[in-house]
């Protein structure tokens, strides 16, 4: 399942990348049995979980959300670094409300096009679909992601916080295709116009027209009209106050915001067995 080569990348990415909207990566080790990795712990949980509470988001909070992660996917292509697991659950909020980026495992470093095939029915692109090479504006349009369930990018994002449902599901796979292919979106009447334009520009399965693709790359996102009132070079400075600042607890390790599950019971720091899959992650 390519899940060695996933791990690898992942840390590989991550000890490379350093953003404000980026989790950071302190480290890496193993014992025996266990890899690990130290990262920053992120304690305003999943924007999944605050955009289900809430339905779908005011304009302007989404733009708020969108721009923070633009200006993250956008850091990553300068870096040649596809993202391509873009979804609410991999959008954390730190204790400021602001966004963090996770989940590292289907990045890939990209100097112009590959091939690989790492989404399913759900949310793949066009260019996916038909089996073709794609390239970096695949973040700004859908992206992959693991267990071949496929899922979201930049427009796919936008569309799924303004309206609180995504715009292509069908639960028949093949009508599913057929929707991407065509790549006919209805607008909920209350999408505000700008958005709606921004949206018709990103959702084109025509990789001639679609933005984050032509010539001006990146810039005809950070210029259109819906965003224009945006700041950018202060909400990268993280100076403009989010929407919604998550309900932490003073001090640390506050994880009220995230869903309980059982412990594992997995035992950790064996350091003397044997390790049959030790040089799978020499640089761990």
């Amino acid at each position: 399942m390519k899940q060695v080569e996933h791990t690898n990348d992942e840390r590989a990415m991550l000890q490379v990348v350093k953003h404000p909207f980026l989790v950071n990566l302190w480290g890496t080790f193993q014992d025996s049995k266990n890899l690990y990795m130290v990262m920053d712990f992120i304690e305003g949980g999943e924007l999944f979980s605050l955009l289900r509470k809430s339905q779908r988001f005011p304009n302007p909070v989404a733009k708020f959300y969108a721009a923070e992660v633009a200006l993250a996917i956008n850091y990553l292509h300068s870096l040649d670094i596809i993202y391509r697991d873009l979804k609410p659950e991999n959008l954390l909020l730190d204790r400021h409300g602001h966004i963090k980026i996770t989940d590292f495992g289907f990045a890939k470093k990209v100097p112009d096009i590959t091939w690989t095939l790492c989404g399913t029915p759900d949310y793949l692109a066009p260019e996916v679909v038909a089996s073709k090479g794609y390239n970096k504006s695949v973040d700004w349009y859908y992206s992959m992601l693991p267990n071949a369930n496929g899922r979201w990018s930049l427009g796919i994002l936008t569309f799924e916080m303004l309206a609180g449902y995504p715009p292509f599901y069908d639960q028949s796979p093949m009508k599913l295709y057929e929707n991407i292919m065509n790549g006919r979106v209805k607008y909920p009447s209350y999408f505000d116009a700008t958005a709606k334009d921004l949206l018709a520009k990103l959702l084109t399965a025509d990789l001639s027209k679609r933005y984050g693709n032509l010539k001006a790359g990146s810039a005809d996102v950070f210029n259109h009209p819906w965003f224009a009132e945006v700041n950018w070079e202060r909400l990268e400075r993280r100076e403009i106050d989010a929407p919604y600042i998550p309900p932490i607890r003073p001090g640390g390790g506050d994880a009220s915001q995230f869903e309980r599950y059982d412990e594992e019971g997995e035992e950790y720091g064996d350091f003397t067995s044997k390790d049959p899959y030790g040089h799978l992650f020499q640089d761990f």
